[in-house]
């Protein structure tokens, strides 16, 4: 063999060596695609302000968070995603705020096989189950809680007001399934936009079907509007607000129609009425003490909950993964996927998580509460 050829030879093995030492990093790169602007920015600036309470480092390796907006655009967040992927090669995606751009991000999530975590309800398809898995509550466990408590206060009629999105499409579809084997009957089903200032027709049409109770389907300061509408036009039955409305904007925006509401909600929300020895009532407790603390008493949010509980997941997980590879690579994202499937009873404030291949939400009857509002505050519902 020639000198050259020797040389060559020589190179390529130097290369071959150094390359999977190369596509190692420091740090585990972590983009966060949330909706802090838009109509949506109520969901997505709580979890943007947890991000202050995370850990910054994980099994003695330095996390380095790259957090963007998407206005809850679809094509925003795809476009976040990508750049995550290609630009910073990270090991982790967090997003986004709501169904549409969490979807999107899923897609992309799924396509190039890195770890997706949701901070939005989202349905789940075969294409997207391997990479995503979903930090809120499924909406038909969240949903069981009101609709038990309908059917304990003699509730036939339902009428149902929800965003014309997939969001209200997924608490619409769920209602009708559940509701229905209960023999309970939907008379009404409008929708509204999330950027919609005025709901006034939707509004006088439930009132005219006279149901025994209304469901409203929104999320964030979209969900005070309708609340506020129905009692201002006279409606004296029962109103129930879904999870995604558990918010101190909630109050502040419907006022003194938020009393009396019925909201399901995570239990982060009132961590000071569980138990001892409730799993979720600590990380609860830790979250809450520390954001209002900087943002203001009873500014404690859901959407705060969500994101600060991907990290507690990935206290978890991540030692676990670090055992068997590196951050920065293929096989690290892998077993992160992997870690996932195998930790069990991760405690967290919304929920104990235990994720399966089919099973995305990994959460059960632990993971919601049902409250009320009372002189401007949450309470336990009766």
């Amino acid at each position: 063999m020639s000198k050259l050829h020797l040389a060559i030879a020589a190179v390529a093995a130097a290369l071959a060596v150094a390359s999977p030492a190369e596509a190692q990093s420091p740090e585990i790169t972590i983009g966060v695609s949330l909706s802090t602007t838009g109509p949506a920015a109520a969901l997505g600036v709580p979890a943007r302000n947890a991000l202050d309470f995370v850990p910054k480092e994980i099994g003695g390796v330095p996390l380095k968070l790259i957090v963007l907006d998407d206005g809850g655009d679809p094509t925003a967040a795809t476009t976040n995603a990508r750049r995550f992927v290609s630009e910073s090669k990270a090991d982790i995606i967090i997003g986004s705020s709501i169904v549409p751009p969490s979807i999107a991000i899923s897609a992309v999530a799924n396509e190039v096989g890195v770890p997706h975590f949701s901070l939005s309800p989202m349905p789940f398809t075969p294409a997207r189950e391997k990479w995503s898995v979903d930090m809120p509550q499924p909406v038909e466990i969240v949903g069981k809680i009101m609709y038990d408590h309908m059917k304990a206060n003699g509730v036939k009629t339902i009428g149902y007001i929800g965003y014309s999105d997939s969001y209200g499409d997924l608490w619409f579809n769920d209602l009708k399934n559940q509701t229905g084997p209960m023999g309970m009957k939907i008379v009404t089903d409008e929708r509204f936009a999330r950027p919609d200032t005025s709901i006034t027709g939707q509004a006088l049409k439930l009132i005219a079907s006279n149901p025994d109770a209304i469901l409203i389907g929104a999320a964030g300061t979209g969900a005070g509007m309708p609340q506020s509408e129905l009692r201002d036009r006279g409606y004296k039955g029962l109103i129930y607000q879904t999870h995604g409305a558990a918010s101190s904007d909630f109050i502040r925006i419907a006022g003194k129609s938020a009393e009396g509401v019925l909201m399901a909600a995570g239990p982060v929300m009132n961590p000071e009425g569980q138990p001892d020895s409730a799993l979720t009532k600590k990380p609860g407790l830790e979250l809450n003490t520390a954001y209002e603390a900087k943002y203001g008493a009873n500014s404690r949010s859901q959407f705060a909950g969500h994101s600060y509980d991907v990290f507690e997941v990935l206290k978890r997980v991540v030692p676990v993964a670090l055992k068997t590879a590196k951050p920065g690579t293929p096989e690290f994202r892998d077993a992160i996927r992997q870690a996932l499937l195998t930790e069990r009873e991760i405690p967290a404030s919304q929920g104990v998580y235990n994720y399966t291949e089919k099973d995305r939400n990994g959460v059960d009857d632990r993971s919601r509460i049902l409250l009320t509002v009372k002189d401007g505050k949450y309470v336990p519902a009766k």
